[in-house]
């Protein structure tokens, strides 16, 4: 008779110490759990086999891209309740040899063993990235390859996901998100935010740090009369953003190149803006990446930094990157605390005037680009891979859940190169960006 299920629930109470908070079904079809909740489908062993060699995050994380575990019904509810049950609970981060050392949970670990046999270590899925050891040392070599496995997986399934705005930072949305407003209309209006804040004007030079697929490049020198240089890592995004700029006849206003940040030498630009680029510097590079932003800038001229941050640590050095998002999606990538950015910007000479916090905006933004995804998921697995696009659907919406339960922020920090004699160019009154 069927019955994995009941062993899993049990096995899962026993060695995490509370009550199930999802349905599981096995691979035998059996099911267990409370009545109701979103399902968690078990479909092979060899999700058991991940968890048993790489207990916690990253065993789960391979079982998902592999498709050997899935959720069946409301993916944010079944994520948020596992948010409590597993990655939030202090017995994840204990290895399987600790437990098994412990006579608490020594039989029902052996119980796993039973049902996760034979046990030999499933192959990672082809998607993980391999040696990401080195690519935290973020040297331009490291960059470069943590960008375009991030990034070169096709326009086409970007284009999918992040509609026709090709937009892939947080959107800033109305008073009333519940309104008709489209997501292109809230990258509009993002792209506008930031053009105002850096007070935009014609014959002005602006540098697009981390330039993407064009967008904020084209809106800056369509709609303010701008010249732009924006530099990407990824060979595929540039070749976009140039196929765009011809078709928009503005091949005399915007420039876009395959260059490190830290490679450019043709200042001074009148204004920077760096938009989602932040994240892939890195905690050592972050003060380098501030002097050189800082460098680039002609005096009074402004830099915009719009950037995802964590929440900050009681000991800082124990600060670990997420092992899905570090194996699956942002090799290399780092997140610090808001605070933290702010006192480099300001170690490096410049003066932080305004810092925003549109941390709803981005679990708004990552709903949309989820529902774009599930709406035309076979298209999108066939553009990329099953995997990825897995991963794309699970990174996202864990994402949206983190923004709205206040794990993780994003912050537009406005900071100016304020010239010796003190005067910054900015306006009197706060938000008033003319």
């Amino acid at each position: 008779m069927p019955h994995a299920a009941l062993r899993l629930e049990s096995l899962a109470e026993q060695l995490l110490g509370a009550p199930l908070p999802v349905r599981i079904r096995a691979w035998d079809g059996s099911e267990a759990g409370p009545p109701g909740a979103p399902v968690l489908v078990v479909r092979s062993r060899r999700a058991l086999r991940r968890l048993m060699w790489k207990p916690g995050e990253l065993g789960l994380a391979r079982a998902w891209v592999a498709g050997d575990l899935d959720v069946e019904g409301d993916l944010y509810a079944a994520l948020d309740r596992l948010a409590g049950f597993i990655w939030e609970r202090d017995e994840d981060a204990k290895s399987l040899r600790e437990s098994l050392r412990d006579p608490r949970f020594r039989a029902a670990a052996r119980d796993l063993v039973g049902l996760a046999a034979p046990f030999l270590p499933p192959a990672p899925p082809p998607e993980e990235m391999r040696g990401r050891g080195r690519l935290h040392l973020h040297t331009k070599g490291s960059d470069r390859q943590a960008i375009s496995h991030h990034y070169d997986v096709g326009n086409d399934f970007y284009e999918l996901v992040l509609g026709p705005s090709m937009v892939y930072s947080c959107a800033y949305w109305g008073a009333d998100e519940e309104a008709a407003s489209t997501l292109e209309d809230a990258q509009r209006d993002k792209l506008e935010l930031i053009s105002r804040k850096l007070a935009l004007k014609p014959g002005m030079r602006l540098l697009d740090v981390g330039c993407g697929w064009g967008s904020m490049a084209i809106h800056a020198a369509r709609e303010h009369g701008v010249t732009v240089v924006g530099v990407t890592l990824s060979q595929e995004q540039a070749a976009y953003a140039r196929k765009r700029i011809a078709e928009e006849g503005m091949t005399d206003k915007v420039e876009i190149r395959v260059q490190d940040y830290r490679d450019v030498r043709d200042g001074p630009y009148d204004a920077i803006s760096s938009i989602g680029m932040a994240e892939h510097v890195g905690a050592e590079r972050y003060l380098e990446y501030a002097h050189d932003l800082h460098a680039l800038l002609k005096p009074g001229g402004r830099l915009l930094n719009h950037q995802i941050a964590r929440r900050p640590q009681a000991d800082e050095s124990s600060y670990e990157v997420d092992a899905f998002i570090d194996a699956y999606v942002f090799p290399g990538g780092e997140l610090a605390p808001v605070g933290s950015t702010v006192s480099i910007l300001e170690r490096a000479g410049f003066e932080v005037r305004d810092v925003e916090a549109i941390r709803e905006h981005y679990a708004l933004t990552l709903r949309r680009w989820v529902a774009n995804l599930e709406a035309h998921w076979q298209e999108g697995q066939r553009l990329t891979s099953p995997g990825r696009a897995r991963i794309w659907r699970l990174y996202m919406a864990a994402s949206a859940l983190s923004f709205e339960r206040n794990r993780i922020g994003v912050n537009q920090v406005l900071a100016v190169k304020t010239p010796e004699i003190g005067t910054s160019g900015m306006p009197l009154r706060a938000r008033d960006w003319r």
